[in-house]
C-alpha cells in the first residue's frame, strides 16, 4: 500500500465524484492499485482553480470502468472522504509539500511528475499536508469559536496530536469538519428558512444535517450535506421534507398541517444554495432521500408545532 495524490478538476473528461469515485485512465492502473487499502490526498491542478490540495479519502477497490475501454474506476471507501476545514496552497514558504515537485534546492519544477494525475506521497509528506488542512486540535477551535475563554480556564490546552489516521477515523472529530465546511458553505443561513439567525454569542442556530446518513453509506462531503435549523432538521431526518432535483423543498402534507410549511419554508419554495456550486447538494443523494425516508418515517411522540 502507498499514499497517493490524486488530481481533480470539476471540467475533466472523468467522471470522478471524489466521495464515491475516481475515474483514470489505464496508464495509472499500476500505481492507482498500489494505493489500495490506503489513503490519498485530492489536488485541484493550477489550470483548474485555487484550492490546492483540498480533501483526503481512502481508496477501497479498483475496477475497470463499464463501457470504456482503457478507463479504470477507484472506489472509495465509505466514511472515509473528507474535506479539509482549510484549503492547503500548493507551496509553503515558496516550495512544494511534495519533494518530488522540488529541485534539489527545494523550489519548484515545472513539469515532470507535476504533470502526473495520479502521484505517489511518502507518508511524511502526506500527514503534513493532513495537519496543514485538518488542525489536530480543530475540535477545540470549533469550541472556542464563540466563548474564546471558558470560565475557569486559564490558557487553551496543548492540542493533542494523535496519528493522522485516527484523527481522520474519528467521529467526534469528523463531525467537527463537517459542520464547519456546511454552515460555511451556507453562510450560517438554513437552506429551508432562509433564516440566519445567531445566539446571544454569535453562535448559529444552524445544523449540518446529512442528506444521506453515514450509516447508510453517506459520506461527510459538503455537497451531501445541508445547512438546516432545528425544526427543519427533525423534520427533514423524519421524512417530512425532502428536495427535489430542481431544489425545490418537497413536504409530507398527509404529515405536516400546509399553514406550519408555510411558515417554516422560504417564499419562493426552493433551498437557499451555496454560492460555490461544488457544494450545492448532489442529485444522487437527493434521490437517495425522496426514494428512502420522505413519507416513509413513522411519526411518535409529540411534533414540534404541536
Amino acid at each position: 500500500m502507498t499514499k497517493l495524490v490524486l488530481l481533480h478538476r470539476a471540467d475533466s473528461i472523468y467522471e470522478d465524484v471524489p466521495d464515491r469515485v475516481y475515474d483514470f485512465p489505464r496508464r495509472y492502473l499500476a500505481t492507482v492499485e498500489q494505493g489500495v487499502g490506503d489513503w490519498a490526498v485530492y489536488y485541484e491542478p493550477v489550470k483548474a482553480g485555487a484550492r490546492g490540495y483540498f480533501a483526503v479519502a481512502k481508496i477501497a477497490s479498483v475496477i475497470p470502468k463499464p463501457g470504456a475501454e482503457g478507463r479504470f474506476l477507484a472506489l472509495i471507501a465509505p466514511n472515509t472522504y473528507l474535506e479539509f476545514d482549510r484549503e492547503v496552497a500548493r507551496l509553503r514558504d515558496g516550495r512544494p509539500f511534495e519533494s518530488a515537485l522540488a529541485a534539489p534546492d527545494g523550489s519548484p519544477i515545472a513539469g515532470g511528475a507535476q504533470q502526473l494525475a495520479v502521484r505517489r506521497l511518502p507518508e511524511a509528506e502526506f500527514a503534513e499536508i493532513v495537519r496543514a488542512g485538518l488542525p489536530a486540535d480543530l475540535q477545540e477551535i470549533e469550541a472556542r469559536r464563540y466563548d474564546p475563554q471558558p470560565a475557569g480556564m486559564a490558557e487553551p490546552p496543548a492540542p493533542f496530536q494523535r496519528p493522522v489516521i485516527e484523527q481522520l477515523t474519528s467521529r467526534p472529530y469528523r463531525d467537527v469538519a463537517f459542520r464547519r465546511k456546511v454552515r460555511a458553505a451556507y453562510d450560517n443561513r438554513c437552506a429551508m428558512s432562509g433564516l440566519r439567525l445567531r445566539n446571544g454569542g454569535g453562535r448559529p442556530e444552524v445544523n449540518a444535517a446529512h442528506i444521506r446518513p453515514v450509516a447508510h453509506q453517506g459520506s461527510d462531503a459538503v455537497w451531501n450535506g445541508l445547512a438546516l435549523s432545528g425544526t427543519l432538521h427533525w423534520m427533514f431526518d423524519r421524512g417530512l421534507l425532502s428536495v427535489a432535483d430542481d431544489h425545490s423543498i418537497l413536504v409530507s402534507h398527509n404529515k405536516v398541517p400546509r399553514d406550519v410549511s408555510d411558515r417554516l419554508i422560504v417564499p419562493s419554495g426552493k433551498l437557499v444554495l451555496p454560492a460555490d456550486p461544488r457544494s450545492r447538494p448532489h442529485p444522487q443523494n437527493l434521490k437517495w432521500h425522496r426514494e428512502n425516508v420522505f413519507g416513509q418515517m413513522p411519526l411518535e411522540g409529540p411534533r414540534p408545532w404541536d
